[in-house]
């Protein structure tokens, strides 16, 4: 199975991302746009997992001692690709949520997972090949903020051509 952990947002917050999303999507001649039910936040990305692996996330989850906390978003940006570019929304700057995903990633090493090294930047993926039609667009990002009481374990999978997550494990916080 293909896995990771997130943050899931309610309807509302995907509302406001995905008119963010939708922004971008129109002044764009090429791309992928995650659907609206896929918008997240990712913690730690683990890739093609057994059920031992998967039983070894749950643990991590089932120890991990975080209070609720709070994030806004902050700005959109992209990755510039060959491709075509990768679009996100970032988030102003949050301990929290740094210490939690250094906290897992770093658990999830002691068990053994081989993990990205490069710096967290918590942002949300919004298209990915993305090609702009013309000229700069500068999306306006709203002040949304949203409450983080849980953390999802996710499954990634194609169903009839269509990317489907789904949370296999809850951990309230």
């Amino acid at each position: 199975m293909r896995l990771f952990i997130a943050v899931n947002f309610p309807a509302e917050i995907k509302a406001a991302i995905a008119k963010i999303r939708d922004s971008i999507k129109e002044a764009a001649f090429r791309g992928n746009f995650t659907l609206t039910e896929n918008l997240h936040l990712t913690l730690v990305f683990l890739g093609e997992c057994d059920p031992q692996q998967t039983e070894a996330v749950k643990s991590v989850l089932d120890e991990t001692k975080f209070s609720e906390f709070s994030f806004s978003l902050d700005k959109v940006g992209y990755f510039k690709r060959d491709g075509g570019d990768t679009w996100w929304i970032g988030l102003k700057e949050n301990k929290s949520i740094s210490a939690l995903q250094s906290d897992l990633s770093e658990r999830l090493r002691q068990k053994g997972f081989i993990l990205e090294k490069r710096k967290y930047l918590p942002h949300i993926t919004i298209g990915r090949e993305v090609k702009i039609s013309s000229g700069v667009i500068q999306p306006g990002v709203s002040s949304v903020c949203f409450d983080v009481a849980k953390v999802d374990l996710m499954k990634s999978e194609r169903i009839n051509g269509k990317l489907v997550y789904t949370s296999i494990y809850t951990k309230k916080l």
